[in-house]
């Protein structure tokens, strides 16, 4: 018997991924703030890339003339929320990074920036002054005890236009902003955590708007008897409700800035916004800055044939250049990316944007990769770590747009709490009424969403 040893060449297909494609995949996975971080650093290192100067006002997206923009500074009609917050004093007229977006962009905010800037991505041109007012009406604790009507009548507006506002406003973190008094803020805050799937005791509700007074006073015999629940339920609940919510939400705004706040204060990547009837996107960092080619490096670039250069003055421009328009490009592909996966899911959540959470469809990255001709792993980078303002003023993450079973659990929830209280739903009762929605479900994943929610099982929740 013989051996032979033969070799044959067989070609093969591989994808090479280029180092230009690994630092563009970066890129397009980068937060705001990593983005905003590394065009520093680039615009540090590379002399041939330049910040457009003529840039919008960060906060709210218009013009800028010397660094100020009309928009947001200060009115002399009436207070500001930037006089009752005291932030402190604003950057020295000589400090070279005073009108540099990127450095502004970095900075903290204050309330009322943060207001300001939600307020006007949410409403129309024609409410901006309103709501800069209703801003300036904000006591120091972050509540709006005057009335619509008195606001109206010193602004020049209407009660409607002022209602519109306080209505957006309540929509916006810290939740609780803009409410009449102490009891109402934390009503507001209750309201949210029960709608985000937090397990809020069943009497929180009650308690704080009925008892607050004799809470403050500990009478919790007395309350339990009112209520006609165990004393201990009285006290737990009273727990949970100065372990999670804040009576005064510049509070809240406060303790998010400096890291201490359950929830934190997010800037959304992306705006989605009803104009005109219509469902609009937009990148935020589109309106923050634009780069380009420095023009002392593009005019050189475009004489680099002629013989007065030297090898090695041909070769840093060439490099430099070649360098900047690369970020560039890269960045503008992001801005594109998010753009386009933004609209898709307009386009396929459009119910959900407009209606509320219960009209979530399922969708996966995979679809909307296919729908605009990507690979997933693309709209996978393109959307981690980042999030979007919907037309109600929640800031959301991307990924709440891909949670199957997020429309399930929502009405899993809403079920249990309509509940007769002496005769509760079993995982497999919640079952069988889904299936005459026409959700097709199992008892265990019912029972797994219901865990997730922090829903007690039927026979604990017997009253």
């Amino acid at each position: 018997m013989s051996l032979e040893v033969s070799h044959q060449l067989v070609p093969t297909l591989q994808a090479k991924v280029t180092p230009k494609q690994i630092v563009a995949n970066r890129i397009l996975a980068m937060s705001s703030v990593e983005l905003q971080q590394a065009i520093a650093d680039e615009l540090d290192e590379n002399p041939a890339l330049e910040l457009i100067e003529e840039v919008t006002c960060p906060t709210c997206g218009g013009p800028t003339y010397g660094g100020t923009c009309p928009n947001c500074s200060p009115r002399t009609e009436g207070p500001t929320a930037t006089e009752l917050f005291e932030p402190g004093p604003g950057p020295a007229r000589d400090d070279p990074d005073a009108d540099d977006p990127i450095a502004r962009a970095e900075a903290s905010f204050t309330l009322q920036e943060h207001l300001d800037w939600n307020l006007r991505a949410l409403l129309p041109t024609d409410l901006h002054d309103v709501a800069t007012w209703v801003i300036g009406e904000l006591d120091e604790n972050g509540l709006l005890t005057r009335s619509d009507e008195e606001i109206a009548h010193e602004s020049g507006s209407t009660p409607q236009a002022v209602a519109r506002v306080r209505s957006a406003m309540r929509g916006l973190e810290p939740i609780g902003i803009g409410a009449r008094d102490v009891r109402e803020s934390l009503l507001m805050q209750l309201g949210h955590l029960r709608e985000t799937g937090h397990d809020v005791p069943r009497i929180a509700e009650a308690l704080v708007a009925d008892h607050l007074q004799a809470l403050a006073e500990r009478h919790f015999r007395e309350i339990a008897h009112a209520l006609q629940v165990p004393e201990d339920g009285v006290v737990a609940a009273w727990e949970y409700v100065k372990t999670n919510l804040h009576p005064y939400p510049a509070s809240a705004f406060v303790a998010a800035t400096h890291g201490d706040a359950p929830r934190p204060i997010l800037r959304p990547d992306v705006l989605i916004r009803i104009v005109d009837g219509e469902l609009e996107v937009e990148v935020v960092e589109s309106r923050r800055f634009s780069l380009r080619v420095a023009a002392s490096y593009a005019s050189v670039s475009a004489a680099l044939r002629s013989p007065s250069w030297s090898d090695q003055e041909k070769e840093h421009v060439r490099e430099h250049v070649g360098r900047a328009r690369f970020f560039i490009d890269a960045v503008r592909r992001r801005r594109a990316t998010l753009q386009r996966i933004a609209a898709t899911l307009v386009n396929r959540q459009r119910d959900y944007l407009l209606l509320g959470v219960r009209h979530l469809v399922p969708l996966t990255r995979a679809e909307v990769a296919s729908e605009i001709g990507v690979h997933e792993s693309t709209v996978s980078r393109a959307t981690a770590e980042k999030f979007v303002m919907v037309p109600s003023g929640e800031v959301v993450p991307f990924s709440h747009f891909f949670t199957a079973s997020l429309s399930i659990k929502d009405q899993i929830r809403t079920m249990i709490e309509a509940e007769n209280q002496h005769h509760p739903l079993s995982d497999q009762q919640v079952a069988d009424e889904l299936l005459g929605q026409g959700v097709a479900i199992a008892r265990r994943t019912v029972a797994k969403y219901r865990d997730e929610l922090r829903i007690l099982p039927a026979r604990l929740r017997h009253s």
